[in-house]
């Protein structure tokens, strides 16, 4: 089976506590004072306490466009990018030379060479390495990389996959817009990366949990549930109230057929790895799942810490599993613009 041999998260520099992001938030996006009492409201009520920005906070009322924006994007991308790669590959007691692909998912941002590749001549990474870049999967992608990765290694066993995850999501902001939707995303994203090593089974080097089965799900009618729309001043946010109402229509059944199928029940599962939404997706979660008090600890301490990361949260949820060691199966899980869904069964 495929093996994660390691986990390496990775936060930019500035770090700042939720009030003073509301402040600024407020200055930036509400200067006419419209709106404010609803603004301090979500974030208070995010589960969010701190978050990591690509930039000093000063600068972001500087960005003229989306091409400046985009630049610091790619800047911070690469820097963090290599920092996480680098580190994963170390925890995992292998070289960048043993590296056969390298994946990479983002949501917020766009380059070409895309930052796979950037990374991996930052890094001296082999010229055959292969490389897979991935847009639009959104907070769905940390766990479809894991899935897709695995995929490969069943393909290729002596192989070793890297997955890279880079969401700087506040280097979306847009300034001009006092929708729902802008103000929900201010309160809970925040920037991150996170790197995973997997070892396909044939490798020498293969430890950690093993990856048993993987199910993508792709819900109907569901486009503008989550996404973006993208104009000339870049990415719009589009959030739609329902997406606790459709986690409750679909999860449940997913998740119990989906472990059926593989001789499990929601109670033999000891460890869930969930991407933190935010708190009403979370409570949709525990509750069509029927789960234990404390099943998704991990989190929701995670997103108090660091908030929504997009694609990296649940990379940043399954390094912080990994640290306590746990026995038994385990199920990874996330949700994102499709409006869809990536189940990942593991075994410790």
């Amino acid at each position: 089976m495929t093996r994660i041999a390691a986990v390496r998260p990775a936060l930019p520099p500035y770090r700042y506590p939720q009030s003073e992001l509301t402040a600024a938030f407020e200055s930036i996006c509400l200067p006419d004072g419209r709106g404010t009492a609803l603004l301090r409201r979500l974030h208070a009520n995010a589960g969010v306490s701190y978050r990591h920005l690509a930039l000093p906070l000063e600068q972001y009322a500087v960005l003229k466009d989306f091409g400046e924006a985009n630049d610091a994007w790619i800047a911070a991308a690469v820097d963090l990018g290599s920092e996480a790669v680098a580190g994963a590959v170390q925890d995992a007691g292998l070289t960048l030379e043993d590296v056969d692909v390298l994946m990479f998912t983002t949501v917020t941002g766009v380059a070409a060479p895309s930052i796979d590749a950037r990374v991996a001549m930052r890094l001296g990474m082999r010229e055959d390495v292969k490389r897979l870049p991935l847009f639009g999967l959104g907070c769905v992608g940390g766990a479809a990389g894991i899935a897709r990765l695995h995929d490969y290694l069943k393909a290729w066993p002596t192989h070793v996959a890297v997955l890279l995850s880079v969401e700087l999501c506040s280097l979306t902001l847009q300034r001009d817009d006092s929708s729902l939707p802008n103000l929900v995303g201010g309160a809970l994203f925040g920037d991150g990366a996170a790197a995973v090593v997997l070892t396909g089974s044939d490798h020498p080097a293969a430890s950690g949990p093993s990856v048993v089965a993987t199910r993508s799900r792709l819900y109907p009618d569901s486009e503008r549930v989550m996404g973006w729309d993208v104009g000339s001043g870049g990415f719009r946010i589009v959030l739609g109230a329902d997406v606790p109402e459709v986690v409750r229509t679909y999860l449940g059944e997913d998740v119990r057929g989906f472990l059926g199928d593989h001789g499990l029940t929601v109670p033999d599962i000891g460890t869930w790895v969930s991407h933190p939404g935010g708190p009403k997706v979370l409570e949709a979660v525990a509750e069509t799942l029927s789960l234990r008090p404390g099943a998704l600890e991990l989190t929701w301490k995670s997103l108090d810490a660091v908030g929504n990361l997009s694609s990296s949260s649940v990379l940043h949820v399954l390094g912080d599993t990994l640290r306590l060691d746990p026995a038994g199966p385990g199920l990874l899980l996330a949700m994102g613009p499709g409006f869809c869904s990536e189940l990942v069964l593991l075994e410790w």
